[in-house]
């Protein structure tokens, strides 16, 4: 038996639901802008940064860089709380464990 026929015998094929769940998420970080975000978000450690960070890293403008963390929170894959006039970004654990699990496979 190939190495090919035991890997397909020994492993599912992702269901309906979870490719359904992990699409946005994927097409979303095929944006190299996104992924270099998201990256700096995922740096960031659970306390998150402050969206006032990151048009710097980037070299983006404010509104640039707030309409690709509404992609990135549209996605699911960062979370926002506010703090006064300021909005703080950190990854979705929730998203990033399913992501790891399926790439782990």
């Amino acid at each position: 038996m190939s190495p090919t026929t035991r890997l397909r015998m020994n492993s599912r094929p992702i269901t309906a639901a979870t490719a359904s769940r992990l699409a946005p998420a994927f097409a979303c970080l095929a944006d190299a802008t996104r992924l270099r975000l998201f990256d700096l978000v995922r740096r960031s450690g659970p306390g998150g940064i402050c969206s006032c960070d990151l048009t710097e890293p980037l070299d983006r403008s404010q509104p640039t860089v707030s309409h690709h963390l509404k992609v990135l929170r549209e996605a699911g894959l960062v979370e926002a709380r506010r703090d006064g006039n300021w909005v703080w970004y950190s990854v979705s654990p929730e998203t990033i464990a399913t992501m790891e699990r399926f790439l782990r496979g």
